[in-house]
């Protein structure tokens, strides 16, 4: 697989700035969680959705020992070194150690990333080093 554009990744995923916070949801501009975010993304740089997201509760990351996320995303992704990770890259975060990769974001530049976050809706804000830990996957969006 070849990577897609990571300017036209990072302009996609700026055009949801602003999208109110909803569960399950991947509307631009109505409402999306952060895996919302990521489905919108990859609709407008990669093309329609290849497999249907099933339902998921709001807890499902504190529940199984699965890596669910990072197992969906090398069905359809590039995966690489989180360390590796630029500008354009899906990144998974784990939320508390140990846990699941249960967050999603984009990165946007090298201090920076978007994502969907509950009562912000999306927003972009710098990857700080609380952020930067809790990183445990990353992946590149294919080339249409």
């Amino acid at each position: 697989m070849t990577p897609a554009d990571n300017g036209r990744v990072i302009v996609a995923a700026r055009a949801w700035l602003g999208t109110p916070y909803h569960d399950q949801a991947s509307l631009k501009g109505v409402g999306c969680d952060c895996l919302g975010l990521a489905r919108g993304v990859w609709r407008e740089v990669v093309g329609p959705e290849p497999f249907p997201i099933p339902a998921y509760s709001r807890d499902w990351g504190e529940t199984g020992p699965r890596e669910v996320l990072a197992e969906g995303a090398r069905r359809m992704m590039i995966e690489v070194p989180p360390a590796k990770a630029g500008p354009g890259a899906l990144v998974l975060f784990r939320m508390k150690p140990r846990a699941i990769a249960k967050h999603v974001g984009i990165l946007t530049g090298p201090d920076s990333f978007l994502h969907a976050y509950e009562r912000l809706g999306v927003i972009e804000e710098p990857l700080t080093q609380a952020w930067r830990r809790r990183i445990a996957f990353a992946f590149l969006f294919p080339q249409r």
